[in-house]
């Protein structure tokens, strides 16, 4: 049985990841921390666990430690922190020397570059020392890393719907690696459960806003990857948008093609790539919809041709808290510890 713990469980990535692990079969939720609702049971929080645990959110110190060096920690086998960027920087070097495999949902560990990482995410990163241990968690394509991990950086819930619907195209050199623009649109979940007003009920209803143009923090991570992974150099314009949904992730890809193509050889290509990928599915269906994905830790990818202007339009489709955070946080976990893939996540 693997025995886990989660920082941040009161978010809404925390307790996705507690709706997957407390019916993953080789699993034990030990402990579950948090801050704003210590002492409080997790059912008092989220009713819908009511009848499914008994835990109660516990605390961990401001300097992001353990409280008084709990030597139950020792006990664990994985830590799960979703806990916001600039936090989780501060807990994983107490957690490395006590816990076998540490997965980090924020962005803390994402990016090599130390500037690249205070640039974008603006603040200054204090386990620089850690970096070089952390593994890009896209299991589709870091899956043999991945299994050797001790630190693991979940990735970013925009860079899973662009870097999965772009790299096979990349990749065989069918699309202009310096012609791309990515439009994706994002349900409220993703800026957390903080409250903001920005995200209150009466900004975002029957609304849709742009937001970050040209400076968002997962800029970086998705072209890093990229050009890791083909050895191109990309240049691609990111345009997220917030639209009136719970959940999910809609992007939208445009790239000139450089190469003759047909839809039919397209998905084709694409399910030879994601042959070994059972999380990464190429719709039946021209355009995939989000409405097929929540709740899920599934990518839909679909495809369209624009023969007048010689472009490639990918779609893809995730839920944010699915295979954009949780979902994906218990796909590393598996891989890991070298148990089935989809254990936990395929009803």
């Amino acid at each position: 049985m693997i025995r886990a713990a989660i920082w941040g469980a009161s978010g809404y990535s925390g307790a996705e990841l507690l709706r997957f692990l407390l019916r993953h079969p080789l699993v034990k939720v030990e402990r579950v921390f948090a801050q704003t609702t210590v002492g409080k049971k997790v059912a008092e929080i989220y009713p819908i666990f009511n009848g499914r645990t008994e835990l109660v959110f516990e605390p961990w110190e401001p300097d992001g430690s353990v409280t008084a060096s709990d030597p139950r920690v020792e006990e664990l086998d994985v830590a799960f922190l979703a806990l916001p960027s600039g936090e989780a920087m501060r807990v994983v070097p107490h957690l490395i020397p006590r816990v076998k495999k540490v997965i980090d949902l924020s962005g803390d560990f994402r990016l090599k570059e130390v500037s690249l990482y205070e640039q974008y995410y603006r603040r200054k990163h204090t386990a620089e020392e850690l970096l070089t241990m952390a593994v890009y968690g896209l299991p589709e394509l870091n899956r043999e890393e991945i299994r050797k991990a001790k630190i693991i950086a979940n990735p970013g819930c925009y860079p899973t719907g662009v870097l999965l619907a772009l790299v096979p195209a990349l990749k065989s050199g069918i699309v202009d690696p310096e012609e791309i623009v990515v439009n994706s649109l994002s349900g409220v979940s993703g800026a957390g459960r903080s409250a903001a007003i920005e995200m209150s009920f009466v900004e975002v209803n029957e609304n849709v806003r742009a937001y970050k143009i040209g400076f968002h923090q997962h800029i970086p991570e998705i072209i890093n990857t990229l050009e890791a992974v083909t050895g191109l150099r990309v240049r691609l314009t990111f345009i997220p948008h917030l639209v009136p949904l719970n959940r999910g992730i809609y992007t939208t890809i445009t790239a000139s093609l450089t190469a003759e193509i047909n839809e039919e050889g397209l998905r084709e290509m694409y399910r030879n790539f994601y042959a070994s990928s059972p999380f990464v599915r190429i719709s039946q269906r021209c355009i995939p919809e989000i409405k097929d994905v929540l709740g899920t830790n599934y990518c839909d990818i679909g495809f369209a041709i624009d023969h007048q202007a010689g472009r490639l339009v990918i779609i893809s489709v995730i839920d944010n808290l699915g295979k954009g955070a949780a979902g994906q946080a218990v796909q590393n976990m598996n891989i890991m510890f070298g148990i089935p893939e989809g254990e936990g996540l395929i009803a």
